[in-house]
């Protein structure tokens, strides 16, 4: 079954009230998102199961908006999913160097690396660098980077500010924004995220295009 959206009503800060979009729980992997001959593969019981690997998506995958991809650290075998979407950019979120298996990957596809290095420490301790979210933000909005993947060690915490700030430049309310967070980092959940979410000023963005995203877009088939 495909990720199921349903609309909510919530108070935002003003006191009006919106309907937003929810997006409901990550897993299962969408079926839009793969291409159709993969869907295909999967109904199909008789289908040879090195072939199915073939299209496995990275941990924590899902579609944030149009040309913007969310998800846990990439390894080999989810290179040749990532080749469906056609990437054009990635946001790495952590502060290791890139594996050189994921830098020739990048090299051969011509995706670009955009890297945010923002350590996991947990709490109490967090500490998230305001600067380097709004960077990050700054590139994961900007068009001439999509289709872009952000993603971090597992695609919860720092993925998961990164996402809720562009959540609050779209305008989502709190009670969606939370929801979603929630939803990815489950019994994880920190409250220093989403605090840090709460607060961060989207003021200084007023000057980005605000459009509502397109419809997701149309994989292509690998040869």
């Amino acid at each position: 079954m495909g990720m199921e959206e349903e609309e909510e009503q919530c108070r935002n800060t003003n006191g009006c009230r919106c309907g937003l979009m929810r997006a409901a729980a990550p897993p299962p992997i969408p079926k839009l998102l793969l291409p159709s001959f993969c869907s295909e593969a999967i109904g199909n019981e008789n289908v040879d199961e090195k072939a199915a690997a073939l299209f496995t998506p990275p941990l924590n995958f899902a579609i944030v908006e149009n040309g913007v991809f969310r998800s846990g650290f990439p390894d080999p075998d989810n290179f040749s999913f990532l080749r469906t979407i056609a990437l054009r950019s990635i946001i790495y979120l952590c502060p290791e160097p890139y594996p050189d298996a994921n830098l020739q990957f990048l090299k051969s596809n011509g995706i670009q690396l955009f890297q945010f290095g923002i350590d996991g420490t947990k709490e109490p301790f967090a500490n998230i660098p305001e600067g380097k979210i709004r960077e990050a933000l700054r590139v994961a909005i900007d068009v001439n980077n999509h289709p872009l993947l952000i993603h971090c060690k597992r695609g919860k915490h720092r993925t998961g500010c990164l996402v809720g700030c562009l959540r609050k430049l779209r305008r989502w309310c709190l009670t969606s924004v939370f929801d979603e967070y929630q939803r990815f980092a489950a019994a994880k959940s920190r409250v220093c995220d989403q605090r840090f979410i709460e607060l961060f000023d989207v003021s200084s963005f007023n000057n980005y295009c605000m459009t509502t995203p397109k419809p997701p877009l149309t994989m292509r088939r690998c040869s």
